[in-house]
């Protein structure tokens, strides 16, 4: 039986979907079965993010019409060979979907896989209830700003409403900035795990590199093993039980960046 997370937030541009691609293909890295889902649908951005547009033949709306199986919906990633993805549709609606049709789709998939993540569209609506109705835990993402921290407990009060409690909700900090937190100028990862009181399981700087990486289709932990990557791999480790300090996340980024610097001050 698959372990089951839907990745979630209550605003958009916090970098959910970058999110759900890269821990995918970090779990799969560590040796894992893992199927992505696209529960977005009538935008569809996690198969560009993954780099696999081109190779998406049926979507998520076809297995739910009955065209085909969820298996044969399937795509494999052209690089990761233990990585699958459900593709959303783009001219479908969210309406067209309802939660006994994720149970039902999640149901015929996890005996085949270890994990499947879910990338569920931004905010609070039908597309929300859809993607957390088959999911066992909850991954929150929140950049440190005020209103996304808002969104997020708005969020996190919903997937209580739902079931969730928490020892399934997780949190993921996002677009974190070491120098503005030190100068006081941004809240701290400490201030965000408490003011929403869930567990903090990651924090990801922000990150140009990530930006490029997207752009081309190639998730940054299938670029490098080095800064960011690491810090998927920590939440990896992290969501298997590892205790492991959340000030590596900040140190791995700091220092990348000060090998990176220190590479062009020699040149």
């Amino acid at each position: 039986m698959a372990k089951v997370y839907v990745v979630t937030s209550g605003k958009g541009g916090v970098g959910k979907t970058t999110i759900s691609a890269n821990l995918g293909c970090a779990l799969a890295k560590d040796g894992n079965k893992v199927c992505v889902i696209d529960a977005d649908v009538g935008l569809k951005n996690l198969d560009v993010v993954l780099g696999l547009e081109n190779r998406i033949i049926y979507t998520l709306i076809d297995v739910i019409r009955g065209n085909v199986s969820a298996k044969e919906a399937l795509v494999r990633h052209k690089n990761l060979k233990n990585l699958y993805l459900i593709a959303a549709s783009q001219i479908a609606t969210k309406e067209m979907v309802s939660p006994e049709d994720m149970i039902n789709l999640v149901k015929e998939l996890d005996e085949d896989f270890d994990y499947i993540i879910i990338d569920s569209p931004a905010g609070i609506e039908r597309g929300f209830r859809n993607a957390i109705a088959p999911s066992e835990y909850a991954i929150v993402v929140t950049t440190p700003e005020l209103p996304a921290i808002s969104d997020a407990d708005r969020v996190i009060g919903l997937l209580e409403n739902n079931g969730f409690n928490e020892e399934n909700i997780m949190l993921i900090l996002n677009k974190y900035k070491p120098q503005m937190v030190k100068k006081g100028d941004m809240l701290s990862e400490a201030d965000v795990e408490k003011a929403l009181a869930i567990k903090l399981i990651g924090v990801l700087p922000d990150s140009n590199e990530v930006i490029i990486s997207t752009n081309k289709g190639i998730p940054i932990v299938l670029e490098k093993d080095e800064g960011i990557s690491k810090n998927f791999e920590n939440i990896v480790k992290r969501l298997k039980g590892e205790e492991i300090s959340l000030a590596e996340d900040i140190d791995n980024n700091e220092n990348f960046f000060r090998k990176f610097l220190s590479f062009f001050n020699k040149r």
